[in-house]
């Protein structure tokens, strides 16, 4: 079962006078729905626009694994636990919250920075909060965030071009940029598919495309 979620069906969010856009696939503060709580493992998809010199001041996370996908600009991240980073187009870097982090999130640079962020439920909560960050992750090269029960995959398609979507009871797809056809669906920028024991499924690009796929066990 497949079931499409469209851009314009976002939750608005941030605070657009300070610089700061976002928009919500899923329940967020105050877009309370107790029918789009989470998805397998998923529990938010937010594309978040940050105008130079604007950010998120420090703020808590725990018992959440936070990834982010950077598709303009440069992200600056600082975090209790120590960690000073930035983070580039096609890093994927990855805050486990675990029992409890701070953490900061800016645009320090002179251009707009775009990024996808998605939190996953971990499958047991506490522990010791981790940080990483891969640099230039490659199509080919699924990232694993195991204390969720998921796999990450990256695809960027050319038109025409084809690749198969994961066989998995549960597989969540994020339209970066691009248009794609799945099915006998069309998605563009900002869609998203969530699909129900996805099998023999293929994702085509109608143009030049760059998506997130999410494969969870449960």
């Amino acid at each position: 079962m497949m079931d499409v979620r469209r851009a314009d069906a976002r939750y608005p969010g941030g605070d657009p006078a300070a610089g700061i856009e976002s928009w919500h696939a899923f329940s967020f503060g105050p877009h309370y729905d107790p029918d789009n709580l989470r998805f397998g493992a998923v529990i938010a998809c937010n594309e978040e626009r940050l105008a130079p010199g604007a950010g998120f001041d420090e703020h808590p996370h725990s018992h959440t694994e936070i990834v982010t996908w950077v598709t303009e600009g440069v992200l600056t991240h600082r975090d209790s636990t120590g960690h000073e980073t930035t983070v580039f187009s096609g890093d994927v870097q990855r805050l486990s919250a675990a029992a409890g982090v701070r953490h900061v999130e800016r645009n320090d640079g002179e251009t707009p920075l775009t990024f996808v962020q998605m939190w996953l439920a971990p499958l047991t909560p506490g522990g010791t909060p981790t940080y990483e960050t891969v640099h230039g992750i490659a199509d080919s090269t699924p990232y694993a965030v195991p204390e969720a029960g998921a796999m990450l995959h990256v695809r960027r398609l050319t038109a025409g071009e084809r690749t198969a979507v994961p066989d998995a009871p549960y597989v969540y797809v994020h339209v970066v940029r691009g248009e794609v056809r799945l099915d006998t669906e069309k998605l563009g920028p900002g869609d998203a598919a969530r699909i129900t024991e996805a099998r023999g499924l293929e994702a085509t690009g109608v143009t030049a495309a760059e998506l997130l796929l999410w494969e969870m066990q449960a």
